[in-house]
């Protein structure tokens, strides 16, 4: 089985590829193409955040004692992505192309930036603090589908 690092970073990839692939129907303008392909992401996104602030967080918060650190910054960061997606459904609403460009390169960099520090701090401290993290993986899982 995967370490929680390996499997959460294999995850983002995947989110960013899906990402990456609405690009083209952004920049051509083509509505109903972008429009199917954000909803995808978006649904991929939620997914993922779900299987953190559910399963992942409440489980280090368990291991560790601590609820007031990293994963608070990362619920944070969560709610601002959150809001980004509202934000943009609301420019493909009204097919407003250079707002959506701009949402979508700063909820990218936002994304970057957060996944780099869940990558590279939380996660490794997930291997190395959860007990049952194979249990996790599992739960995790499980609520990804």
């Amino acid at each position: 089985m995967p370490s929680i690092q390996q499997q959460m970073t294999k995850h983002h990839r995947e989110c960013d590829e899906i990402l990456a692939d609405a690009e083209a129907p952004l920049a051509a303008k083509d509505w109903p193409r972008y429009s199917t392909k954000w909803q995808a992401f978006v649904d991929e996104l939620f997914q993922h955040l779900a299987m953190e602030e559910e399963v992942l967080f409440p489980a280090f918060e368990q291991a560790t004692g601590i609820t007031q650190g990293p994963t608070m910054v990362m619920r944070s960061e969560h709610e601002q992505m959150r809001a980004y997606v509202g934000q943009m459904n609301q420019a493909i609403e009204v097919e407003d192309q250079e707002r959506a460009m701009g949402l979508v390169e700063s909820l990218m960099l936002l994304i970057q930036q957060h996944n780099m520090k869940e990558e590279q701090m939380l996660y490794p401290m997930c291997d190395m603090r959860i007990d049952d993290s194979e249990d996790v993986l599992i739960k995790m899982n499980a609520q990804g589908k």
